[in-house]
């Protein structure tokens, strides 16, 4: 079966994070394949078609960093496989009530629509036979009660981010099939990327940030 893989990037990130903060452990988890990643849930019938991460670059400059070289040295070993889908940041007025004090706040904007779109394209399109979400943003429901309603023959699978879980996303997943990822560390550290990252002719690579190492 084709099957395309959909990351709510925020989601997985920050539930990676706060895995972290319980388990030292998986910090080793930032720099991985994430083809390889979920390659090893997939059934013998299924074909990994592409994994694409919804994300926006990180307001930080050292974040902005290390998220690069992470897009990198995944595209280096997967190509087309792996594809980034970024959204933006924008500055967001707000009123505190309790000081009277008027300021911008930066909010990202376009991801759960990005990844609407794409879930509901790639059955429209016919690219698809099996979709994978990793999230637990409830914010996804409607586009996937579209796509049950209307591509009935579509398998539906969602993944938990660590730390993550939404029960109208069990709810919605095909016979409430659902995957917890912090229960497969194992699958984790097999998906953990060399330090250097080198594409096969040797003429581009990608290192890993000295922070996660």
């Amino acid at each position: 079966m084709r099957t395309i893989v959909y990351v709510d990037g925020f989601n997985f990130y920050y539930g990676l994070k706060r895995k972290k903060r319980l388990d030292e452990r998986w910090g080793a988890y930032y720099w991985i394949d994430f083809c390889k990643l979920f390659q090893q849930f997939l059934a013998p019938e299924d074909t990994l078609l592409q994994v694409k991460y919804f994300t926006a670059p990180p307001l930080s400059l050292e974040k902005r960093i290390r998220q690069s070289a992470l897009f990198k040295a995944n595209d280096l070993i997967n190509g087309e496989k792996f594809k980034v889908i970024k959204g933006k940041y924008i500055d967001k007025p707000v009123h505190c009530n309790n000081c009277h004090t008027d300021f911008t706040k930066p909010e990202e904007k376009r991801t759960d629509v990005n990844i609407a779109v794409n879930l509901i394209g790639d059955c429209a399109l016919n690219r698809v036979d099996k979709l994978i979400l990793v999230s637990a943003d409830s914010d996804l429901v409607p586009p996937l009660e579209f796509i049950k309603t209307n591509y009935p023959d579509k398998k539906l699978r969602i993944f938990f981010p660590p730390t993550n879980y939404s029960n109208d996303l069990r709810d919605i997943a095909d016979r409430g099939k659902v995957t917890q990822l912090e229960r497969s560390w194992s699958c984790f550290h097999n998906a953990i990327m060399p330090y250097v990252v080198t594409k096969e002719d040797g003429t581009d690579s990608a290192l890993i940030p000295p922070e996660w190492h």
